[in-house]
């Protein structure tokens, strides 16, 4: 197969975007060429258009997508023309990092930060082709929409997440933030058998949640600490997870615990950064577990491959639109909307 070059999205600053024709990379031994049909657009990834988070220049990106296997390298055997993939993280599977499990912390593995040969920095998503490592591709089922199937890394981060989290069956779990990353948290927390309730200010995305049958409640009609009290007979949540990024949700969700060996998932990143109003001793005497989670391992992408192939949770809800690939600037605009769930850019 003779494609040698792709039609890339390219950042150069704040609201500067070109589509640039860029140079493939050689399909080496363990890499597979694929046909990309969809990606979504991240927060991180707005972020940096809309100016509110930084980034090196230029920048090819994206990093929520799927597509067709077009071609493979000769040490793959994992993967055939005509497979329907999602993209995950790469990792080196005989590093220390991995031979641990660990292998979303591998060293020298190059990041989205990086500069790459042709000086672009990033991973470049928003192409019409992508060749990637045989390390960080899954198996999607075909049938299943191509912007469900970029889910992929959200879910997979979820899943590691939930795991270090350790929801239990019939536990009280409580997501503050009903966007994209709080509704796949609260749908995910009630597959593993957890009394879900999330709570949320704007209108669309309370809509969105009762919408998805979870216990929704509205924190600009109520104190959302006390409804939680309320809702587990005055015990309050065995586990919180903060879905975003706010002073006064990573406040609330201390309030919200249970009085003795509550837990609380910080999940949400901010820019600027909220802060624990928490002193010590509380921790202490209410033996407190606060937990940070950012990433995933190859077996949460196994999971979340596993979760989007079986169909028992309806992703749909967070896809926003379909917007063709040569709209991409008005994909990006369409992202950066407050209240907006995923804008997913569809290359066919």
């Amino acid at each position: 197969m003779d494609i040698k070059t792709t039609k890339t999205a390219v950042l150069h600053g704040k609201e500067s975007l070109t589509m640039e024709e860029r140079t493939l990379p050689e399909l080496g031994p363990d890499s597979v060429l694929v046909k990309i049909q969809a990606c979504n657009i991240c927060t991180s990834e707005y972020g940096v258009y809309n100016g509110s988070r930084t980034r090196p220049y230029p920048l090819v990106f994206g990093h929520e997508w799927s597509g067709t296997v077009m071609e493979v390298g000769s040490n793959v055997d994992d993967f055939v023309p005509g497979d329907f993939v999602a993209c995950g993280y790469e990792f080196d599977p005989s590093s220390p990092e991995s031979l641990e499990g660990r292998t979303g912390e591998c060293r020298h593995i190059k990041t989205a930060n990086d500069l790459n040969p042709d000086g672009y920095y990033g991973n470049a998503g928003f192409a019409e082709y992508a060749v990637k490592s045989k390390v960080g591709l899954y198996h999607i089922n075909k049938g299943v929409d191509p912007s469900i199937a970029g889910l992929l890394e959200p879910v997979a981060s979820i899943l590691y997440g939930m795991r270090k989290l350790q929801v239990k069956h019939g536990e009280n779990v409580v997501v503050i933030g009903a966007g994209t990353m709080g509704l796949l948290n609260a749908l995910m927390a009630r597959e593993y058998g957890a009394n879900v309730m999330i709570t949320e200010l704007i209108p669309k995305k309370i809509e969105a949640a009762k919408a998805c049958g979870l216990t929704t409640i509205d924190s600009s009609a109520c104190d959302p600490i006390e409804e939680v009290k309320k809702l587990t007979g005055g015990k309050g949540a065995d586990a919180v997870i903060v879905a975003v990024a706010a002073q006064a949700a990573t406040d609330q969700a201390f309030e919200m615990l249970k009085a003795k060996r509550g837990r609380v998932l910080l999940f949400a990143a901010g820019f600027p950064s909220p802060k624990i109003s928490l002193d010590v001793n509380t921790i202490h005497y209410r033996k407190i577990d606060i937990i940070g989670t950012f990433g995933a391992d190859h077996m949460d992408f196994l999971a979340a491959a596993d979760a989007i192939n079986s169909g028992k949770i309806n992703f749909a809800p967070v896809i926003e639109t379909h917007i063709p690939f040569e709209r991409m600037e008005e994909a990006m605009k369409a992202a950066c909307v407050p209240g907006a769930y995923r804008v997913s850019v569809c290359m066919e």
